[in-house]
């Protein structure tokens, strides 16, 4: 979808707007969702990062997706002036004019680091929102010093992009996500994390991510259906995935497949041979032995979504097809 398209879809009479899910866990899902709720949404980040009438809002996200569109409707919406990029990898390397506010995902931004005239454009930029994708301890790092805003973002389709903020830059940088004043959040019995934000949702929503909460900040773990039982000791993958992350640099992705002894056991998809074999070294010095993969598949590429996130149900159906 191109911005004239949707500037038409969102100024024609209909009250509502069809949005689509990511797609982490499947195929992505329609939504159909209220403009009004979308200039809640809005107002809200705004509001919260103090962004005001004719500040620059870059857009390089795709319009297909919640992200891409509530950048156009915070612009519409709190008088931003828009700056539109074709979306891609390094979304910086044509982008010479200040930038007030961006939302980019995490590839986004570790593309735009290695290249030396991008990282200085992404530190002029006053506000930088990262959304769409964990962002990992590496990346992190790279981000502390930086002397702009940078947040790392909580949110999905269902809550119009993001409910809360984390510091990444700065002294006040944390692991902890600080919800916006008009969002609650608690913890139901399995420990998954509920949302009540008005504004932006109709009914109150139960996630699958298992979190931790403190002084009314929360903490994700994982998400509740990445949890791996094998041979009766539960496993989150993504704490897997952290464990090797900063260890090395060789593309991975945990995901799981039945196992007709342990119950389920955990697969490591990686892109080479030599990774594969690199890792598995790895995976022997740092992980614990029931944490261990049991199979090592080299596959043509990583099941990502087109917003960069882990594709989950692909990544498992690549495991079983794999294990016979």
């Amino acid at each position: 979808m191109g911005l004239k398209e949707f500037l038409t879809e969102w100024h024609d009479p209909s009250a509502r707007l069809l949005v689509h899910t990511s797609g982490s866990t499947g195929q992505p899902k329609p939504l159909w969702v209220e403009k009004w709720r979308m200039e809640a949404s809005a107002r809200i980040t705004c509001q919260f990062l103090g962004l005001k009438a004719d500040d620059t809002a870059l857009l390089c996200l795709p319009l297909d997706y919640i992200a891409g569109k509530m950048m156009v409707v915070r612009a519409l919406t709190c008088g931003l002036r828009l700056v539109s990029v074709e979306p891609s990898g390094h979304p910086l390397a044509s982008v010479t004019e200040p930038v007030s506010f961006a939302a980019m995902i995490p590839l986004q931004v570790y593309n735009s680091l290695r290249v030396e005239a991008e990282r200085r454009r992404l530190m002029r930029i006053d506000h930088l929102i990262i959304g769409g994708g964990a962002v990992d301890d590496d990346l992190a790092r790279e981000l502390k010093d930086f002397p702009n805003a940078v947040w790392s973002t909580y949110g999905m389709t269902e809550t119009l992009s993001h409910i809360a903020l984390r510091r990444l830059s700065g002294p006040e940088a944390s692991q902890w996500y600080t919800p916006f004043p008009s969002v609650s959040v608690s913890l139901n019995v399995d420990g998954c994390l509920v949302i009540d934000a008005p504004q932006v949702c109709q009914e109150t929503l139960t996630t699958n991510d298992i979190a931790e909460m403190a002084d009314g900040r929360f903490r994700i773990i994982g998400r509740r259906d990445n949890v791996v039982c094998s041979g009766g000791i539960k496993i989150q993958i993504e704490e897997v995935e952290r464990r090797l992350h900063g260890r090395t640099e060789a593309p991975l992705l945990i995901t799981k497949r039945p196992d007709q002894r342990l119950g389920q056991a955990l697969v490591l998809l990686t892109t080479s041979q030599e990774a594969a074999d690199e890792l598995r070294r790895l995976c022997a010095q740092v992980l614990p032995r029931y944490w261990q993969p049991r199979d090592y598949l080299v596959v043509d590429r990583l099941p990502l979504t087109p917003t960069g996130k882990p594709a989950r149900g692909e990544a498992e159906r690549m495991a079983v097809m794999a294990g016979g």
